[in-house]
């Protein structure tokens, strides 16, 4: 027996009930950006970044008012060599831009020029691996003598990070670097009492959160120019503000000449360099007060009794860190001198 048997119809199938329709996928959280990133890690204490510096091209508008301004130059040079005599200028780099003389700040666009120059000899090894410039880019190159000189003429400073350095070369290269104020921002700003644990450019960048591809001109100079804008310390003064004052005031030249062999380990801790041409230890001093602290040092601390003189130069923004002499003034004069007459004093005659 079966249900058949019956008559009875075979029920029919039941339909499944409907399901809900089903939820669209929720979107994936948004990620964030390398910037979000970046940001989040600052705000721990464990982490600093450090972000690549892009060169600025346009500081802004100018301040109002019509105070003073100046133009001033940053400049880089990449050599063949670290002799200004016998090497030669294979790279040039130059920025110009306006600078308020109140704050010290940048202004307006960045003129820039950059170059290339053939040193007529083969690039040493040595310059090649520090500076990535090889003789094939700068065969045949030369840099532009009247783009540099228009340039040059209109910058009331020149800065360079190393201007001991780089003036030298300039000057043999181009005279119109020699009637023009300079200051140099590796020594004219006291970066250690700033708290920098070292003067050196990339390190003075890497302080305010950048970092860059070093020992090329121009990018040497965007970073600096970019560490110069910056206020100096807990101060409210720019490094740009710090170096037009420097370049304003007088300084000194000091040879400790005729001082015995076996004070050239003092010499050297104090400051001093060997000036290997004039075979004497120098050292600059940035204010009178600093000279006659130093002379008294020499005395008591290398000269002892013997009645030695000292030979120093007055030096001027003109003349400071080039190659060239500053004015003689006899040390023996400066013994109660007011500061404000050292500017006076007539060479001593030579004997």
């Amino acid at each position: 027996m079966n249900q058949t048997s019956f008559d009875f119809e075979a029920p029919l199938p039941v339909a499944p009930a409907s399901a809900a329709p089903a939820a669209p996928p929720a979107a994936p959280p948004a990620l964030p950006t390398l910037e979000d990133m970046a940001q989040r890690l600052e705000q721990h204490p464990d982490y600093r970044v450090l972000r690549r510096l892009l060169p600025c091209m346009d500081f802004g508008p100018g301040p109002g008012g019509a105070g003073p301004t100046q133009r001033v130059l940053v400049l880089d040079t990449e050599t063949t060599g670290l002799s200004h005599q016998s090497d030669k200028v294979i790279e040039l780099a130059m920025l110009l831009v306006q600078v308020d003389s109140a704050t010290g700040l940048p202004f307006g666009p960045v003129e820039v020029f950059e170059g290339f120059e053939d040193p007529g000899m083969p690039i040493p090894k040595i310059a090649q691996e520090v500076t990535g410039i090889s003789d094939d880019m700068v065969r045949g190159q030369r840099l532009d003598d009247a783009q540099v000189e228009a340039m040059v003429t209109r910058a009331d400073l020149i800065v360079a990070h190393n201007a001991g350095f780089d003036r030298p070369f300039v000057e043999a290269r181009f005279p119109c670097f020699a009637d023009r104020a300079w200051a140099c921002s590796f020594a004219d700003i006291d970066w250690s009492a700033a708290g920098a644990g070292s003067a050196k450019l990339s390190a003075l960048a890497q302080d305010r959160g950048w970092f860059y591809d070093a020992h090329r001109a121009q990018v040497d100079c965007h970073a600096l120019l970019q560490v110069l804008s910056q206020p100096v310390g807990n101060g409210s003064t720019t490094g740009l503000g710090q170096l037009m004052a420097a370049a304003a005031q007088p300084s000194f030249r000091l040879r400790a000449t005729a001082s015995p062999f076996e004070s050239k380990d003092k010499l050297k801790a104090r400051g001093y360099r060997w000036d290997g041409e004039a075979r004497v230890w120098a050292c600059t001093l940035a204010s009178r007060a600093l000279l006659d602290a130093e002379l008294a040092w020499l005395q008591a601390e290398v000269y002892g009794r013997r009645p030695v003189r000292p030979e120093v130069e007055a030096l001027d923004s003109r003349v400071r860190y080039s190659a060239r002499a500053g004015r003689p003034v006899d040390a023996l004069d400066l013994a109660g001198r007011d500061p404000a007459a050292v500017e006076t004093l007539e060479p001593r005659p030579e004997p």
